[in-house]
């Protein structure tokens, strides 16, 4: 009988391939198990076998987590083109939404807000709408201080989903600048400009109130639209 592949990913960090993963005798381990379908499995150390019953044992290593990034943000159907034709989003506003999530996450809120957009954007740090922010005195710090104050802080027991929806201004932020990048006829990718200009065009929103406290105005928010195709 042809030997069968299997794939185990493990969030334990892979060796360097100038360092190759050593067993510590020491600390060696064995575990048995069957499963259901007549494989007989075993761990030993840092190895992983499987064998089917009179059949020849495959010995395979455990495999690295490997972080797979989405090539959009989840948007409404543009009014304008199609679907097919939407412009990509930039790895820094990826990014930027991803570490959002996680902000949401660390203070137990249940969705991925406008506040938590601008907080993503200071995390991921190295687009031109991130240093804007901090060259004007607009830092994590003050974002995550203004969020508490204004949303206040979520019960201890709480815990957010992995991935918390977005409330609707942040879907509309989102929406806003998937649009606006539309309307400039760049071919170019939608920067982290465009969306923290879409978080500060919902004037209603946590993440406008919270940058109009922090000295955000219109003249910095035009100024800034000045490089939005300028960053990447």
């Amino acid at each position: 009988m042809a030997a069968q592949a299997f794939t185990l990913l493990s969030i334990v960090p892979a060796a360097s391939p100038s360092e190759p993963r050593k067993i510590n005798s020491s600390n060696l381990f064995v575990h048995s198990f069957q499963k259901s379908d007549g494989f007989w499995g075993s761990v030993i150390g840092n190895l992983l076998s499987f064998r089917r019953s009179n059949s020849k044992r495959v010995v395979l290593k455990r495999q690295s987590t490997v972080m797979t990034v989405l090539q959009s943000l989840p948007t409404a159907k543009p009014k304008e083109g199609s679907a097919e034709n939407l412009p990509k989003w930039s790895a820094r506003a990826i990014k930027a939404f991803a570490m959002a999530e996680l902000e949401a996450r660390k203070l137990k809120y249940p969705n991925n807000g406008t506040e938590t957009l601008i907080m993503g954007i200071l995390v991921e740090g190295t687009s031109l709408a991130a240093k804007y922010l901090r060259s004007n005195g607009i830092t994590l710090f003050t974002v995550r201080e203004e969020t508490v104050n204004l949303l206040g802080k979520s019960d201890m027991y709480f815990f957010s989903p992995e991935h918390p929806p977005l409330t609707e201004q942040a879907q509309s932020a989102l929406d806003w600048a998937v649009q606006q990048k539309l309307k400039s006829g760049d071919d170019g990718e939608i920067t982290t400009t465009y969306l923290l200009l879409g978080i500060w065009a919902q004037e209603e929103s946590a993440g406008h109130k919270i940058l109009a406290t922090l000295g955000f105005d219109n003249d910095k928010a035009k100024e800034l639209a000045e490089s939005a195709d300028k960053d990447t």
